[in-house]
């Protein structure tokens, strides 16, 4: 397969990559909602866009990879009409609303710098853009699609489905959701029970609460993905990614809004990662077994037998097709450790074999190299099988062993197959797919324990009344570009600007 073809969520079906615009690729991605820390669930996700974007590039496109903020916490189709979920924490951890949004997006982006993601293009946040989604929920009431009641506007899904395709995405048909959708507190206001809030009219003890026509309120979950994936990538843009449980409501609540307010879809491409289980069990907080990407790291959780390097969780992300299921256990995070290890420790000799010369001597083995490293290619085009590609470098490896256990004649492979074999290493193992060396990338592992050291040391010092030393180990890190912050709760947190 020469060409990259990807699976089409929406179509069902893989379908070959072509841009809106030929040599730029636009790409928006679902992000968190830091009200809280990234959990295991979320790695998938971001490393799997991650490699998305990354192979994009390696093939020439110039991408626009835009991933939002969500730091205005309100999920209606939750259950919870009038839950400022951001607003709550904050109270909970006695923080400003965005005391707390600026604390947890932090954690987020250094958890994705240690899996060595590169960073989108523009991370737009959803208090930031208030204005635009406010635009676009008037343009959606203008052409007759949403009303407002009480304050709060909806859209009205039962008249949007009696001219589109409504529940196409996720596969759910309009009539089974009228007769299935749960009666939620506050819905008795709505016409249909499938109606979605553009905007909400907000209650008293909501704290994050914005002006609008309809009066003082905040924006619904789904809004602000369609407001801004239009504002950076245009009102059609190549592709929109996101877990699959995204599916419905969100990303079928977003074409429905934005298809209005537009004319036309919003999205050529449609792309959904699987979920992660764990023990063959959904993760959820009824089964305790959510685990924090920072527990993770550390192995401080009581379902983890030790802790996991990121390029280890990384790596066992990637030795699945990002469509397929996958499971959490210690025992795979620990062979995908050894196999890692592996892996790279065969990178490592291969960089330090010295240069062929001459034609090989084994003409049978020269093919069989260069057919398993032409063959990464086509997997990566066979909608980004990473699995693939990770097999077929495994399937190479004894090679580069048997050369230098000196199995294989040094002479055995010619000059061009050697450079196409090390080239081949370096494009997949370390570009597309974004791998790191563990002892360089412990780096980072060693850094989170001597802040641990030093934020000990330094809360230390406060019990102790020493505000000299813990003025200057504060004023030390932040002159280092490490920020310090004081809780509330007597805890400490940084980050790193």
């Amino acid at each position: 397969m020469s060409e990259l073809h990807l699976y089409n969520s929406y179509s069902r079906q893989k379908e070959k990559f072509e841009p809106i615009v030929a040599g730029y690729a636009g790409m928006y991605v679902c992000g968190p909602t830091v009200n809280g820390e990234s959990h295991l669930g979320h790695a998938r996700p971001y490393v799997t866009f991650d490699v998305v974007h990354r192979y994009l590039k390696h093939l020439g496109y110039k991408v626009r990879y835009v991933r939002n903020i969500t730091d205005a916490g309100h999920f209606e189709e939750e259950g919870r009409t009038d839950s400022d979920r951001i607003g709550e924490k904050a109270q909970l951890e006695k923080l400003e609303p965005m005391e707390l949004v600026h604390k947890y997006t932090g954690i987020f982006h250094h958890c994705m710098r240690l899996f060595n993601n590169l960073s989108p293009s523009i991370e737009p946040t959803a208090t930031g853009h208030i204005i635009e989604q406010i635009g676009m929920i008037e343009k959606i009431m203008q052409e007759g699609y949403a009303y407002e009641v009480n304050g709060s506007v909806y859209f009205d899904v039962k008249k949007y489905a009696q001219h589109y395709p409504y529940g196409k995405l996720s596969g759910r048909v309009i009539d089974e959701l009228l007769e299935t959708t749960r009666d939620l507190e506050g819905q008795d206001e709505k016409r249909n029970k499938v109606d979605f809030a553009l905007w909400k009219k907000a209650p008293p003890q909501h704290i994050q609460r914005w002006q609008s026509p309809w009066g003082e309120g905040f924006p619904g979950w789904h809004i602000e993905c369609s407001a801004m994936s239009a504002k950076y990538l245009g009102d059609a843009f190549d592709i929109h990614g996101g877990g699959m449980d995204l599916q419905f409501p969100h990303h079928e609540s977003e074409i429905a809004q934005s298809t209005i307010a537009h004319g036309h879809p919003p999205v050529r491409y449609w792309m959904h990662n699987n979920m992660i289980t764990i023990n063959g069990k959904k993760m959820g907080r009824s089964y305790n077994n959510i685990i924090k990407l920072t527990e993770l790291f550390s192995g401080n959780h009581p379902l983890l037998e030790q802790a996991y390097h990121p390029m280890v969780v990384r790596f066992y992300i990637l030795q699945t097709h990002y469509r397929s299921t996958l499971d959490f256990s210690n025992e795979a995070l620990q062979a995908s450790e050894k196999a890692l290890k592996r892996l790279w420790d065969s990178y490592e000799v291969l960089n330090n074999l010295p240069e062929a010369s001459g034609k090989g001597s084994d003409e049978a083995l020269n093919l069989q190299v260069i057919g398993f490293c032409h063959e990464c290619a086509d997997f990566m085009n066979d909608d980004f099988n990473t699995a693939k590609v990770i097999a077929n470098l495994f399937e190479l490896a004894p090679v580069i062993n048997s050369i230098k256990g000196g199995q294989i004649a040094r002479n055995a492979l010619s000059a061009d197959t050697l450079q196409l074999l090390k080239q081949t290493f370096k494009t997949y193992l370390e570009e597309v797919l974004g791998m790191q060396p563990l002892q360089a990338a412990q780096a980072d592992d060693k850094l989170g324990k001597v802040m641990s050291v030093l934020i000990d040391l330094r809360k230390d010092a406060r019990t102790r009344k020493d505000w000299a030393t813990s003025d200057l180990i504060r004023n030390q890190l932040a002159a280092a570009g490490i920020l310090l912050k004081d809780e509330k709760d007597g805890g400490m947190s940084y980050t790193m600007e």
